[in-house]
């Protein structure tokens, strides 16, 4: 009999981190290849990861809540007697002592009981560093939160002025080595360089090496004591939050996208009556009565058309390679709010779908968002986005730009208005839409070439038939 381990995969989204969110199983428990075991939240979605390999349930090594590194043991599993299968490549080790005292080491890949597939994760290595726990959520603060004390050392009795100020002196802040555009970085970030560990060749500063100090945790003072009393509800007046999963990967990429790409928005209102009229129609037609159909469609498939004749709005800045990407392709992203926070997944070659198929699209990226499932591969590669501000009644907003892409089109309030039409003015169903792009890549004309066939095209469909 021996024990195998379980390690914390990269389930193929590039993650560095996970949280265990639930075990599936127990100590005892008997688990077949492939059985689901656990469900862990990555800063993108909820993922259910199986066993790669048969046995009884030893022990779970990780609480739930707590987050751990890829490559961490989770869970070990006791597999003999020629009843188990063989771990997957790379994804345990598997030694004959307990638990507590196991170190993973990769086995040689190895088939099955009679040549059975085995599930193959990647990812699995050796554990670098120590889990790290939640936060806990609690009104009181807590007392070790405090700042380190600088060590003393001496006992004498030395007066608090006399310690050295932690200020570098001008010549060190001389000697920092980064490029111009890295120090436009730190300073709009409010990043002190001298303070920056630098990881470039010969001691440069880099983009990467000033968004890690901005992500790492600055030194800070004993908290506040926290307010007593109720607020809202009977609630505490204040409460902590970690700060994980999806809200910190959207604040890295808002960050990223926001001091890295040059934003510029403008704006068009529209008399979208007719496109009010299409939907209607369209939803008491055979081939749309079992499709939930919404003007958003409509404006995905103008974005798609209008795309082809402003190409620039859905290219890509290659910074690395020092070019820009022409992208012949439409990977339409739809931002969605999820109780996890904002994520924005995209439909694969949106631009090559009729409408209703693009409108059964979208609205299972919705519902598979929603519920926190959505599969990482659908989180990638996006060129182009949509975020439908209006479902909130907002006429509309300056959205920023989803880190690579080079437009993003927010879709206002659609509310019936006095208009002037042939002349009269008469109610008629108006929106306004946005479009923020990346100046980099679409100048003010292309930018407003591109809108303007938005706008025309939700003002008349009937224009997709000439353009498309």
């Amino acid at each position: 009999m021996s024990v195998s381990q379980f390690n914390l995969p990269d389930v193929g989204e590039g993650l560095t981190e996970a949280e265990i969110v639930s075990w599936k199983v127990k100590p005892g428990d008997h688990v077949e290849v492939n059985d689901v075991i656990v469900e862990i939240e990555t800063a993108k979605s909820l993922v259910e990861l199986p066993c790669p390999f048969a046995g009884v349930v030893q022990t779970l090594l990780v609480d739930e809540g707590t987050t751990v590194d890829v490559g961490t043991p989770i869970i070990a599993v006791r597999t003999g007697d020629g009843g188990g299968s063989a771990p997957a490549p790379g994804s345990a080790g598997v030694v004959g002592g307990p638990a507590e005292d196991m170190v993973p080491t990769p086995p040689a890949p190895e088939a099955g009981p009679e040549g059975e597939r085995q599930a193959v994760l990647v990812g699995y290595g050796p554990r670098t560093t120590a889990a790290k726990r939640r936060a806990r959520k609690t009104a009181e603060p807590a007392v070790a939160a405090a700042a380190p004390v600088a060590p003393v050392a001496e006992p004498e009795p030395v007066a608090p002025v006399a310690e050295p100020e932690p200020v570098a002196a001008p010549a060190e802040r001389v000697s920092v080595l980064a490029k111009p555009p890295v120090r436009k970085l730190a300073k709009d970030l409010g990043v002190d360089l001298a303070a920056v560990v630098p990881t470039g060749p010969h001691g440069t500063i880099s983009r990467d090496d000033v968004q890690a100090a901005v992500a790492a945790p600055a030194p800070t003072a004993a908290p506040s004591p926290t307010p007593s009393g109720t607020g809202w509800n009977g609630l505490p007046r204040q409460e902590r939050v970690a700060i994980r999963s999806v809200r910190k990967a959207t604040a890295r990429a808002v960050t990223t996208s926001a001091f890295s790409a040059p934003h510029v928005t403008e704006f068009v209102t529209v008399d979208v009556t007719r496109t009010m009229k299409l939907v209607d129609r369209l939803r008491d037609s055979r081939e749309f009565r079992d499709v939930k159909l919404s003007p958003l469609a409509v404006l995905a498939k103008a974005v798609c058309i209008a795309a082809r004749r402003t190409p620039d709005v859905n290219a890509r800045w290659d910074e690395t390679a020092g070019e820009i990407v022409l992208q012949r392709y439409v990977n339409l992203g739809i931002a969605a709010a999820t109780p996890r926070g904002l994520v924005v997944p995209n439909v694969k070659d949106a631009d090559r779908l009729p409408l209703r198929e693009l409108a059964v699209a979208i609205n299972q990226l919705a519902a598979t968002a929603r519920e926190g499932r959505t599969p990482p591969e659908d989180m990638l590669g996006g060129t182009i986005s949509i975020t439908n501000v209006g479902v909130f009644g907002v006429d509309t907003g300056t959205p920023i730009l989803p880190p690579g892409e080079a437009a993003i089109v927010a879709f206002g309030a659609v509310r019936k208005q006095p208009w002037v039409h042939k002349d009269q003015v008469k109610p008629r169903w108006v929106t306004t839409l946005a479009l923020s792009f990346d100046h980099r890549l679409v100048d003010g004309e292309q930018g407003s070439r591109f809108l303007a066939d938005l706008a025309a095209l939700l003002e008349d469909p009937g224009n997709a038939l000439v353009w498309s």
